[in-house]
């Protein structure tokens, strides 16, 4: 593996996302099992009666590095209708996440113009920018299907000058996460 630090970085930082996804799912079931299950009919109605609020929250979360995990709002989505709904919503969200780290990426490459945005280069991030030119791709998709702030992770890839085209190659792993979660949490309520 020292030979390939990429591939070691790639499958460690997986490593950490399915660890980050596992303590998600068992959260949800805590929650589930000990809130949800004893008085349902609140939490529909919190939940539920107010999807454009709920859009609204994804929507800013996605954008200001994704501050709450995006299966939180597909299994919101699962529970409010149908399943073709649930798939247009999963939909929906990838696409909204992909657009707001590419949105990220754009700002980043903008603030790399501005030589007061160098200046904080230089003081704070000297030691991340290195990094984002060494691990490139590998670090763009791992942000894109673990926890790892995929906005946070857009916006420094952006302003260390890296290349558009190869960013939005390497981000479509954000929408192939979606589908993949998307999945698997339509089939452990589908049992």
């Amino acid at each position: 593996m020292r030979k390939f630090p990429r591939l070691r970085f790639l499958l460690v930082n997986l490593g950490r996302g399915l660890i980050w996804f596992s303590l998600i799912v068992a959260a949800y079931i805590l929650f589930m099992e000990l809130v949800y299950k004893n008085n349902p009919e609140v939490w529909l109605e919190r939940l539920y009666s107010k999807p454009l609020q709920i859009y609204s929250i994804y929507f800013a979360s996605e954008f200001f590095f994704g501050i709450i995990p995006p299966e939180f709002f597909m299994i919101w989505a699962l529970h409010k209708s149908d399943t073709l709904h649930y798939f247009m919503n999963v939909a929906f969200f990838a696409l909204v996440s992909y657009a707001a780290g590419y949105a990220m990426f754009l700002i980043g490459k903008l603030l790399n113009k501005r030589v007061y945005f160098r200046f904080l280069q230089r003081k704070f991030f000297s030691n991340l920018f290195p990094k984002v030119r060494k691990f490139g791709v590998f670090l763009i998709v791992v942000a894109a299907v673990t926890p790892l702030p995929y906005s946070a992770v857009s916006l420094a890839v952006g302003s260390s000058g890296y290349s558009t085209r190869n960013y939005l190659l390497a981000a479509l792993t954000r929408i192939l996460r979606y589908g993949i979660y998307g999945y698997i949490i339509y089939q452990s309520h589908n049992m």
